[in-house]
C-alpha cells in the first residue's frame, strides 16, 4: 500500500512541478516558435505517457498485493491487450515523429532572400563577416590564418576584399529580415547558440555548417557557446543586437572592410607605402618651437 502511494505522489509532483515551476524559456525572438511548439508536445506526450506507467504500476502493486489465501492465475496471451499496446503505441510514435519531421524540414530550407553572415568561433572568442556591396561573401582557408588575417579570408579573392569583418565585437542585425548563419571554427568545436532564437548548430573545423532565422524584434541578446570547447568555455559570450533598419544601416556604415583592415598602415613617424617621414601634428610642432627657441 505504502509503495503504491509513494507512485501516486510521484506522478501528483512530477505535474505540480511542472505547472508551478518558475523557470522556462525566454521569450522567443525569432521565427521559430515552431521549435517552442514541437517541444511542447513531444513534452505533453511523454508526460502523459510517464504518468500512465506509473499510475498503472501503482494500480498493479495496489490490486495485486500479497494476501493470504489468493494465488495468482497464469494468462500468458491477452491478444485484446497486445492489439490496443500496438495501437496507442504506433499514434504516440507519430506525434512524436510528425511534428519534427516538419519543423526539420523549413529549418534546412532557407528563405532566397536571406542576408548570409558568417560566424567564426576561436577559443573564446566570437567573430564575424557580412557582405560588402557585392553582396558576396569572399572564400576563405585556414592556411591564411594570422595575425594579420584572424579570419583566414583568401587576399586574391576580389569578393572579399569589400567584406565587412566585425572581430571580436557585437553583432547587429536588422529585425524582420532572415538571415542565414554561415558556421566557421578555425580550432575546435565550438556552438553558436542565442536562447532567444532557438535556432542553433555545431562549428566544425573544417566544415561549414548553418542554420537560418528571422529576427522578429529589436534588443540586445547574448551569444552563448553550447558545446564543450575547452576550460575557457564558459568565458565564451558575445552579443548580438537587434535593430531597426535605419539603425542597422548607420551601424554597417562604421565598420571597416577587410581591404582596408588589410591595407598597409601608417605610423607616426613614418608612412610605411614610401617611406617618407610624415609631418608632425599640431600640438608637437608647437612644442618643437618652444624648444628650439630656448
Amino acid at each position: 500500500m505504502a509503495v503504491a502511494l509513494v507512485l501516486v505522489l510521484i506522478v501528483v509532483g512530477s505535474v505540480l512541478f511542472h505547472l508551478l515551476s518558475p523557470w522556462w524559456w525566454t521569450p522567443i525572438a525569432s521565427n521559430w516558435a515552431y521549435i517552442d511548439n514541437t517541444i511542447i508536445i513531444t513534452f505533453w506526450i511523454t508526460g502523459v505517457v510517464f504518468a500512465a506507467v506509473v499510475l498503472f504500476m501503482a494500480y498493479c502493486v495496489f490490486r495485486f498485493r500479497h494476501r493470504e489465501g489468493n494465488r495468482a492465475a497464469y494468462e500468458p496471451e491477452n491478444k485484446w491487450l497486445e492489439s490496443w499496446l500496438t495501437i496507442v503505441t504506433a499514434v504516440g510514435v507519430t506525434a512524436l515523429l510528425v511534428p519534427g519531421l516538419f519543423v526539420w524540414s523549413r529549418f534546412v530550407t532557407v528563405p532566397r532572400d536571406a542576408t548570409e553572415v558568417e560566424v567564426i568561433g576561436q577559443q573564446w572568442q566570437w567573430s564575424f563577416r557580412l557582405p560588402g556591396k557585392d553582396g558576396k561573401l569572399g572564400t576563405s582557408d585556414t592556411r591564411d590564418v594570422g595575425a594579420d588575417n584572424p579570419l583566414g579570408i583568401i587576399p586574391s579573392d576580389p569578393n572579399g576584399r569589400d567584406d565587412v569583418v566585425v572581430e571580436a565585437a557585437d553583432l547587429h542585425l536588422p529585425v524582420g529580415k532572415p538571415v542565414k548563419m554561415l558556421l566557421r571554427s578555425i580550432d575546435v568545436l565550438h556552438d553558436f547558440y542565442v536562447p532567444e532564437f532557438r535556432a542553433k548548430m555545431d562549428m566544425i573545423p573544417g566544415s561549414v555548417t548553418y542554420f537560418w532565422f528571422t529576427p522578429t524584434r529589436t534588443g540586445t541578446f547574448q551569444v552563448l557557446c553550447a558545446e564543450l570547447c575547452g576550460q575557457g568555455h564558459p568565458m565564451m559570450h558575445g552579443v548580438v543586437m537587434v535593430d531597426t533598419q535605419e539603425d542597422y544601416v548607420a551601424w554597417l556604415g562604421q565598420q571597416q572592410t577587410f581591404a582596408q583592415l588589410s591595407a598597409p598602415k601608417q605610423t607616426g613617424s613614418a608612412d610605411e607605402t614610401t617611406g617618407r617621414t610624415a609631418a608632425p601634428g599640431p600640438e608637437i610642432a608647437a612644442r618643437l618651437e618652444t624648444v628650439g627657441s630656448r
